[in-house]
């Protein structure tokens, strides 16, 4: 699977932000991490990526692991929905995880691919 051409759209918001997204264009105002928007390739547009900062934050606090590490795997994340992959059954979430997985190792062993992002409060 591959992500649709066009460009890309990123956007980093706070946890009360992303919530506000969910429910207006999910139906679900429950927190969320991730919520990705598919775009128009014909109008050269291949979809959003929305993060939330916060939950990133939280969740590299919480297991004392690396917040840049977090928030790749949430826009990582994004970008699989973009490419196809689903996690709302379990077969389907564990083949999303690996993907992530590989993802992340890619990243992780080409010197410069991974980001180095900071949580500025």
């Amino acid at each position: 699977m591959s992500p649709p051409p066009g460009e890309l759209s990123v956007v980093f918001l706070t946890d009360t932000a992303l919530a506000q997204l969910h429910a207006d264009f999910l139906a679900d105002p429950t927190p969320t991490d991730v919520i990705t928007f598919a775009g128009d390739p014909a109008h050269g547009t291949a979809g959003e990526i929305c993060v939330s900062v916060d939950a990133a934050a939280a969740y590299a606090r919480k297991s004392r692991s690396d917040f840049s590490a977090e928030l790749t795997l949430y826009l990582v994340h994004g970008w699989l929905h973009l490419a196809g992959y689903d996690d709302l059954e379990p077969a389907k979430k564990r083949a999303m995880r690996r993907a992530e997985a590989r993802a992340m190792r890619l990243l992780e062993a080409n010197e410069g691919c991974l980001s180095r992002f900071r949580w500025a409060t």
